[in-house]
């Protein structure tokens, strides 16, 4: 594909900070978002979740709830059993955000599954009657024996590669033999916990029938599985099926793809002829969605005496539901990160009675190089070396596991820039000398890397008389200012202002995208934006110059600029003109996008809601976007209280089309990693989450985010992709643990390995 700036003669939008053009409506309360809707006769929902972890349903006494006032119905497996067809998890080849099949039988898999569906005249009498079915409803259950997480005697733990048979342990050399002759090891388990996306928009659908047409308003960042999964699940076709996602408050990896719930409502409004709507309780939330599972990592490094890395062991557990056949991996990540002639990686999966984890923002980066970082950090010490300089000495411009270039590598680049704006050369290495009054002060880094992903989309710009441009694809917004985006290279690679572009995004109705996700929203948008750009400028430029002003130039050696073709002797024609001599009404064009390395199975895959992530640069090279966290910690040296005044984060992430965005994206994940090292634990007793809410789920406030930055070290990579983009939505969280973790083996001496971090652990 050619890259269309060199038909351009006009100021450059991509590249310069620019506001949200969406975020007016944001602040001041115009946007609406799917629970908005509001349409007449509408009923409202309300969930009922078993109480068990793990047994059968005997029956159900509903009385009490169907006489409060304003209920119209209740549903239960009942009602709906052999109505809903199984459908697979979405990273197992199909549509769901779990396989488990909603009110499908008596069977009770999990705690807080969904056992009945209380409808209502009025959101109000829908959560009255919800309470009076779950406090006063007998539900008659035959419990049987359960696991809830590691190490309990039902837990079933396989390898990895026996659950997902695509899944390969990374491996290269005699780990275990270097292991043994290393002259400097270290040996450590690290563990993460169990945490929940609690997105400030909760989760709910709303849905209409007219005739056999289903239309489903639901915040979601894959339109298309939610589309074609109900179509599957309910026995449609998906032309039937207009599934509309507006503007999303907030998913970070939450409202995956089809959920339970979806089918059970669509069901109801259509058995009471009336849209049924449903907002779930956050409670609610922590078991009908997915959630970032706990882990535990054993890592095992060799060095040499100055501090060359001879071995890497990484064997890692993680929790996964019983009926799904998914867990996330990632020591693809900690395998290749540095220079390592010697790797062995095992993974495993626990299969417990609990609902199906998923992807919570860099799913496998965040607990996985916590281990790896802070192991690094120990075999820092154990050399008498700065963390920064054994990082150095163990760069690498090679994939040590495919012997494949890094399409760039500027992790030291993070780092240098990283160190000079933190201060870091006024770190005493000397853990818990540095003092702030009663205070310990400890200074701690880690390295951020995460894999470029990109995936096929297809989209529609319309070009108008008037010259305004209408861009459309199935895409979603969720926040990351992907809007934005589209308006700034709309109107750089048509010429025209950012003013004069629409964006319509989330909905099924408009040309098929992929999953918002994996960073690829910007990666596979932008490109599908500029082929057609391009393909529209090169039928306007023949347009152009077969009549009128411009008649007999050659369509090559025109230009845009402010609104207008531009000839090389200066004649100029208005667009709006051109566009006006083709179609008065308008011209437009559909482009499908599909990325080096995929067929065209990738494009049919979107277009059937399935998914098509792939990697930037093909087979020639391993692309990744990178970064360096630093992070400032003060430890009270008699109450233990841990308070982290600045965060610092350098990241290297391809070509950054909007710094503005780009910052917001990057400072809004290092808090939230903040959160990961010190607050974020959902506590799990006997196969219940009992701090669902957020009076107890401690998520890090405004009161909480220190002072951070985020820096933007240039990162020019021909070789990723066409434009040289990487994504960097989930680059921000990922090593801030470890970077806070090891700050406070810095301050204090202590190393705490298990994460969250607590005040009782400074004790």
């Amino acid at each position: 594909m050619a890259i269309p700036t060199d038909a351009l003669d006009h100021p450059a939008w991509l590249g310069h900070p620019h506001p949200r053009v969406e975020g007016a409506a944001k602040v001041t309360g115009r946007a609406t978002y799917a629970s908005d809707t509001r349409l007449e006769g509408l009923a409202h929902a309300a969930l009922v979740t078993s109480t068990i972890p793990r047994g059968r349903i005997i029956g159900f006494d509903l009385a009490a709830a169907e006489a409060v006032p304003g209920c119209l119905r209740i549903f239960t497996h009942r009602d709906l059993a052999g109505a809903i067809r199984p459908v697979k998890h979405l990273m197992a080849g199909g549509f769901a955000n779990s396989g488990h099949l909603p009110l499908g039988s008596d069977a009770v898999a999990y705690a807080g599954q969904i056992v009945a569906l209380v409808v209502a005249e009025t959101i109000e009498a829908a959560r009255e009657a919800a309470r009076e079915a779950a406090a006063r409803t007998i539900v008659r259950y035959a419990a049987e024996d359960f696991a809830d997480g590691f190490d309990a005697p039902l837990a079933e733990t396989l390898r990895l590669a026996d659950l997902k048979r695509e899944h390969h342990d990374p491996r290269t050399g005699d780990a275990d033999g270097a292991l043994a002759r290393a002259a400097v090891t270290v040996s450590a388990r690290y563990g993460t916990p169990i945490q929940h996306h609690n997105p400030i928009e909760l989760f709910g659908t709303t849905c209409a029938w007219d005739g056999s047409r289903l239309t489903i308003h639901e915040p979601s960042r894959y339109i298309g599985a939610v589309r074609h999964g109900l179509a599957a699940q309910l026995g449609l076709d998906p032309a039937d099926i207009r599934v509309v996602s507006g503007l999303i408050g907030g998913h970070f990896g939450a409202k995956l793809a089809l959920a339970q719930y979806t089918a059970p409502v669509a069901l109801a409004a259509r058995a009471l002829g009336r849209p049924v709507s449903l907002v779930a309780s956050r409670r609610d939330g922590f078991t009908i969605a997915n959630y970032r599972p706990e882990t535990r990592h054993d890592i095992h490094l060799g060095a040499t005496g100055d501090g060359r890395f001879t071995a890497l062991v990484h064997e890692a557990e993680v929790i996964t539901s019983r009926f799904d056949p998914f867990a996330m991996e990632g020591t693809d990540v900690t395998a290749s990160l540095y220079a390592c002639p010697a790797v062995r990686t095992d993974e495993r999966a626990a299969r417990v009675d609990r609902n199906t984890p998923g992807p919570m923002r860099a799913p496998p980066e965040v607990p996985y190089l916590f281990a790896l970082e802070s192991a690094v950090d120990e075999m820092a010490v154990a050399l008498g070396l700065d963390p920064i300089a054994l990082r150095r000495r163990n760069d690498t411009a090679t994939d040590p596991i495919s012997g494949k270039p890094f399409s760039s590598r500027p992790l030291m680049a993070c780092f240098d820039a990283g160190a000079e704006a933190f201060g870091w050369p006024e770190r005493d290495p000397e853990p818990g000398r540095m003092r702030d009054g009663p205070w310990r002060v400890g200074l701690g880094c880690a390295a951020s890397a995460r894999p470029v992903k990109i995936s096929p989309a297809t989209m529609r710009i319309r070009l108008g008389a008037d010259g305004r441009a209408t861009v459309a694809s199935a895409h979603h917004e969720i926040g990351n200012g992907i809007t934005t985006l589209l308006a700034l290279g709309a109107a750089e690679w048509l010429g025209i202002a950012p003013e004069s572009v629409d964006i319509r995004l989330g909905d099924t109705d408009l040309p098929a995208a992929g999953l918002s996700g994996g960073s690829s929203t910007t990666t596979s948008l932008l490109h599908t934006l500029a082929q057609a750009c391009e393909t529209l400028r090169a039928r306007l430029a023949q347009a152009a110059t077969g009549a009128g002003p411009l008649a007999g130039a050659d369509p090559a050696a025109l230009r845009l600029r402010a609104g207008a073709l531009v000839a090389p002797d200066g004649r100029t024609c208005p667009l709006g003109t051109v566009v006006a001599g083709l179609d008065p009404a308008g011209i437009e064009t559909v482009t499908a996008f599909t990325p080096e390395g995929s067929g065209p199975e990738a494009l049919a895959a979107i277009e059937s809601g399935r998914m098509a992530l792939g990697t930037g640069a093909g087979s020639k090279a391993v692309s990744w976007a990178f970064g360096a966290q630093f992070a400032r910690v003060l430890v009270h040296e008699e109450t233990g209280e841990i308070r982290v005044p600045r965060l610092l984060g350098a990241f290297a992430a391809g070509r950054v089309l909007n710094p503005l965005t780009a910052r917001s994206q990057l400072t809004g994940g290092m808090i939230w990693g903040l959160g990961s090292a010190l607050l974020e634990e959902t506590i799990l007793d006997r196969g219940h989450y009992r701090n669902a809410d957020l009076a107890e789920y401690l998520v890090a406030t405004a009161a909480d985010a220190p002072a951070v930055e985020a820096l933007l070290v240039p990162d020019p990579d021909d070789a990723v992709n066409p434009l040289g983009l990487k994504g960097l939505g989930e680059l921000g969280i990922i090593g801030v643990n470890a970077a806070i973790a090891n700050a406070v083996f810095h301050a204090t001496g202590r190393r705490i390995r298990t994460l969250p971090i607590r005040v009782e652990d400074m004790l």
